[in-house]
């Protein structure tokens, strides 16, 4: 590589954070049912919240926003999903399983994809970028200390529920819900995709 006038320069090497590498590489998410209280307060959980939206966004478009649950929104949440499974013919083990995640976090952030107007971002993309927020608000709650899970199930997608429990207007949709609070039972581990099975290498 040169620079304008020829000169030869030399491109600076990399530099890793093995620590980083390794978060990433043993990170494990933790169900909510095994979450319990503690959960972080407003002021623990807003760099969480910072690093989150430090996420891909193209166009600069801000195309989410976060929504968080904290316990008597979670309770009153947790009795319009039974209702709202009852209306929509739901069986009991689909509402119980639903509503529980309600019934027992200490603490919950809803991702709310939020399209932006634009001719040059198509809104797949806007939707791409509120996916990277949820991994991001899950990773930077694992790596403060937190035991959290990121979920969806079929009160995110109701709109009913959507509408008349998170206020999101009819061009919104929640893409999860990160739950978050201390770990009661850690996981055990599981099997892990096999990269050279899901890879594809092309050379040209």
């Amino acid at each position: 590589m040169a620079d304008i006038k020829g000169n030869k320069m030399e491109m600076p090497m990399p530099a890793p954070r093995p620590e980083v590498m390794e978060f990433l590489l043993t990170r494990r998410s933790r169900p909510a049912k095994t979450l319990r209280a503690p959960a972080p307060d407003r002021a623990a959980l807003r760099p969480i919240l910072t690093a989150a939206l430090r996420s891909p966004d193209h166009g600069k478009l801000e195309p989410w926003r976060l929504i968080v649950l904290e316990e008597p929104a979670l309770r009153r949440l947790a009795g319009l999903v039974r209702a709202r499974g009852a209306v929509l013919g739901h069986g009991s083990e689909a509402i119980d399983k639903a509503a529980s995640a309600y019934e027992t976090s200490p603490l919950a952030v809803v991702v709310v994809a939020a399209p932006k107007a634009s001719d040059r971002i198509p809104e797949i993309e806007q939707v791409y970028s509120a996916g990277a927020v949820c991994l991001a608000l899950l990773n930077a709650a694992l790596a403060s200390g937190w035991g959290a899970n990121w979920l969806s199930g079929w009160p995110a997608h109701d709109r009913g529920f959507v509408e008349t429990g998170l206020g999101l207007s009819a061009q919104e949709r929640v893409v999860g819900v990160v739950h978050i609070g201390t770990e009661t039972a850690a996981p055990p581990e599981r099997p892990r995709p096999d990269v050279d099975a899901l890879t594809e290498w092309m050379a040209q």
